[in-house]
């Protein structure tokens, strides 16, 4: 395979990537975790290239759920709202987990918490999730 296949293959690898953990993070169903398997299975030499652009799409699909949660009306509170407002965006560090991440998405942005420090824990803790998988 001549260098430049290599390269194109390569980055249509990271495009997927990105497009699969955006798409993921919000409340659409889907699993980024396979593609970035997949992608350094092929690609073993993208390591942290492929690590920092799931991580990216990922934190932007979280941030779309966010902003989703951001434009809801208020309406009554619930319990799991005021867990959410008593930790505040530490607590966004478990937005990589099923459900349970995007419920906290939608809420951190109904309460119209701090979006850059919802997207610095979101991207923290989606981090540490993809660099685990990666290693296993």
């Amino acid at each position: 395979m001549d260098t430049l296949s290599l390269y194109f293959t390569s980055d249509l690898s990271l495009w997927g990537l990105f497009i699969s953990s955006l798409l993921s993070a919000t409340l659409l169903p889907g699993g980024s975790e396979l593609v970035l398997l997949g992608v350094l299975k092929l690609h073993p030499e993208l390591f942290w290239p492929a690590l920092a652009v799931g991580t990216l799409g990922n934190t932007l699909g979280g941030m779309v759920t966010f902003g989703m949660g951001y434009l809801l009306p208020h309406a009554r509170q619930l319990k799991h709202i005021e867990k959410m407002r008593r930790y505040g965006t530490p607590a966004l560090l478990l937005a990589w987990t099923p459900i349970l991440g995007d419920a906290l998405c939608l809420t951190a942005g109904w309460l119209k918490l701090n979006p850059w420090f919802a997207a610095l824990f979101m991207a923290s803790g989606k981090f540490v999730r993809y660099y685990l998988i990666a290693i296993i």
